[in-house]
């Protein structure tokens, strides 16, 4: 169940010749693809293209029409391989994956793909996940392409660049039998525009007739003494080849100015952020139109060396525009020009960062700083100093940094993850601390307050892979954590079976819960729900037995603390060889939601009777220690002022994002904090029992309050 469903807006993918389309990035890359006769498709979820692979599930009846094949892939390793199809047979095909995570997975198969080359078109679709807000290790496609000779595009953050450059990558991939890789940054995947549609296109040869007719060439195969003539055939054929298509089709683009003795190279990506720059320092305007002269590469592998030296040779100085590290364009263009004998003064990571995230105010300050040193008059005297000031330079921001603690990521409300780390905490508390390798996924969270669980995280799925050196016989055992999404896409082999085989005595805590929830709620083989179009309900646990697990616990319900807390506890007592996998299931409160509240709702309104549990805390009863709160750390638990003048700190409370999981009340009993928290079921479309049992209750609890007051001393 994906966190958002494309059901209306797929409908666009059928828009004809001639008519406007208008939406999102990721919906016009997918017509992008069907306009340009894509035979199949693959990809792994991840943002920022998770939506692509939501829009593509949704368009099952679109894509079928056309004839396109469309896999859901177990890793992007599974992904790129697929792309093996396009080798032998001319079929255009594409997959998509986070990058660069995705691209370190499926590196080996893009290394084999690239080395023997491709017949058919293969484009490789990567949201690139750089910059401040990125969920990972900050990493470039760039190296990616460079290492194994695949053609990078970049292009400009509107709907049109994108669309044509995803029918530029088909083309030139088969212009010059290379793998083309499409870089798109999180705000090229959910920026919203315009284009004028094509038709779409089936595919003119089809899986089905490449089966019906298999071709074989041992000379496309990643094998000694081909991939030594690969090699050769990269640098003497298939690179000149892909050089002339650029240059010829024009897939770089430069704008002219009148200030041209100064000029810009940038990163297509990288565009929209030059022109805001340039705008706010009075030299272009909000259509585009610079003065300064721009020389976007919406290739930025490989460079043509030729549009480079002519775009520079004219020029006292250029600034090369290029996110992160290291600064691969600027060093190859310094070299192109050297050789070229041409002496523009180069600047870049000079005046820019050498890593981080080019935003807004860094983009600025860098390109007033090239302008200020190269052609200080095109400045006026408001935009040569930097006296436009940054909004953290403000005193009540920075106010904000004292008064308001962090708020790193956290479970949601509700999530069945966190009481598996309550117990683990309860269990740290008895038994002593024990090394946890964590894992990619929601429960990654447990590093973070108030669990502060977790040593080291190596990659989705490698949890317990990365915790096998510690197979020594101690008193202690290691534990590791896997989530179901990162079991099913490496983890069973990588994880489970070389625990398995190396009979490593550690405990395997496996968090199921039924969703790869992290990348958006896509279903996975374990998935509970029934899916019409892929096979699911395949227990964990059923296939770590098939790999020879022999200790295997299923716990189908994580918000029992207390046996949580017992169970783990067991596992880590154990003496018997080999790992100790528990699996705990309990389905993700998020998809949980998303499918229980319009079916809620609609009873509700038609009038049914149904009943919402709701917790609280009595606060005559609690204590004010808090206790709860550090091993839960659920945002809808908080602090609020008691007017009883014996307590001098805040007592617990629970306000109405609550969900009705229970964990609070789990967590208080489990670890006998205390018995303030109580249960509340709140009635819609009472019937003649209930509103009687209310009126019953009202008077019995009445009259129990009146009689406390009277008992109270109060003190004036």
């Amino acid at each position: 169940m994906a966190e958002r469903s494309f059901a209306k807006e797929v409908r666009d993918l059928e828009l004809r010749a001639g008519e406007e389309f208008r939406g999102e990035g990721i919906l016009a890359l997918t017509k992008a693809l069907l306009q340009s006769g894509v035979g199949y498709v693959g990809g792994y979820q991840g943002a920022p293209i998770s939506h692509l692979m939501d829009v593509l599930a949704d368009a099952q009846e679109t894509l079928a029409k056309l004839g396109v094949q469309f896999s859901a892939s177990a890793s992007e390793a599974a992904a790129a391989a697929s792309l093996a199809a396009s080798v032998m047979y001319p079929i255009r095909g594409a997959v998509t994956f986070k990058s660069t995570v995705g691209t370190n997975v499926a590196s080996d198969a893009l290394a084999n793909l690239a080395s023997g080359g491709v017949t058919g078109g293969a484009l490789i679709i990567v949201g690139e996940d750089y910059g401040e807000g990125s969920s990972i290790m900050q990493e470039r496609s760039h190296a990616f392409a460079m290492k194994s000779q695949i053609w990078l595009l970049d292009p400009r953050p509107n709907l049109e660049s994108i669309v044509k450059s995803v029918e530029d990558g088909f083309e030139l991939s088969e212009a010059s039998n290379t793998p083309v890789m499409l870089e798109v940054r999180i705000r090229s995947c959910h920026v919203h525009g315009t284009f004028i549609a094509k038709d779409n296109k089936p595919p003119p040869f089809t899986l089905r007739q490449a089966l019906e007719n298999p071709v074989r060439d041992t000379g496309r195969i990643a094998l000694p003494p081909a991939t030594y003539l690969h090699e050769k055939e990269k640098i003497e054929k298939r690179w000149p080849a892909a050089v002339n298509f650029i240059k010829e089709r024009k897939l770089n683009e430069v704008f002219a100015g009148d200030l041209d003795e100064v000029g810009i190279v940038l990163q297509g990506g990288m565009y929209n952020g030059v022109i805001r720059a340039l705008e706010r320092l009075g030299l272009a305007d909000v259509w585009g139109a610079t003065r300064v002269p721009l020389y976007v590469m919406n290739v930025t592998y490989p460079l043509i060396d030729d549009e480079i030296v002519q775009f520079c040779a004219t020029k006292k100085a250029v600034l090369i525009v290029e996110e992160g590290q290291p600064e691969y364009i600027e060093q190859a263009i310094n070299t192109i020009l050297r050789r070229r004998d041409v002496n523009t003064k180069i600047f870049g990571k000079d005046v820019l960062p050498q890593a981080g995230e080019y935003t807004a105010d860094v983009m600025l300050n860098g390109v007033r700083a090239f302008l200020t040193a190269s052609v200080p008059a095109a400045l006026s005297d408001q935009t040569r100093a930097p006296n436009e000031p940054s909004i953290h330079d403000d005193e009540r921001v920075k106010a904000l940094g004292a008064a308001v603690p962090p708020r790193p990521p956290g479970f949601c409300t509700g999530c069945p993850e966190r009481p598996i780390f309550a117990a683990m905490k309860l269990v740290e508390q008895e038994v002593g601390a024990h090394h946890i390798a964590a894992d990619i996924g929601c429960h990654l969270f447990s590093i973070l307050p108030p669990f502060n669980l977790g040593t080291t995280t190596m990659g989705y799925g490698l949890g317990p892979a990365s915790a096998a050196a510690f197979n020594v016989k101690t008193d202690k055992k290691s534990i590791s954590v896997i989530g179901d999404g990162g079991f099913w896409h490496n983890g069973l082999t990588t994880s489970i079976g070389n625990a398995v085989y190396n009979q490593h005595d550690g405990v395997i805590m496996v968090v199921d819960n039924f969703y790869s929830s992290a990348t958006g709620g896509q279903d996975v083989l374990s998935s509970r729900a029934d899916n019409a179009s892929r096979s699911t309900q395949h227990p964990i646990a059923k296939a770590v037995e098939g790999v020879g697990a022999t200790w295997v616990r299923q716990l189908d319900n994580t918000y029992d603390v207390a046996k949580m807390r017992d169970t783990l506890k067991e596992a880590l007592a154990d003496k018997s060889p080999g790992p100790k996998i528990i699996v705990a299931s309990s389905e993700c409160m998020l998809n949980k939601q998303r499918r229980v509240k319009p079916i809620f709702n609609k009873a509700v309104k038609g009038g049914v009777r149904v009943v919402r549990e709701r917790f609280g805390v009595d606060e005559d009863v609690c204590t004010g220690d808090h206790a709860c709160i550090r091993l839960s750390g659920c945002p809808s638990l908080s602090v609020k002022r008691t007017d009883d003048p014996l307590k001098d700190d805040p007592v617990a409370a629970i306000d109405n994002t609550c969900v009705g999981c229970g964990n609070c009340g789990e967590v208080a009993e489990a670890a006998v904090l205390c018995p303030s928290f109580y249960r509340a079921d709140i009635i819609y479309n009472p019937n003649r029992k209930d509103l009687f049992m209310a009126k019953i209750r009202h008077k019995v609890i009445g009259y129990l309050q009146q009689r406390r007051d009277r008992r109270r001393v109060v003190f004036a």
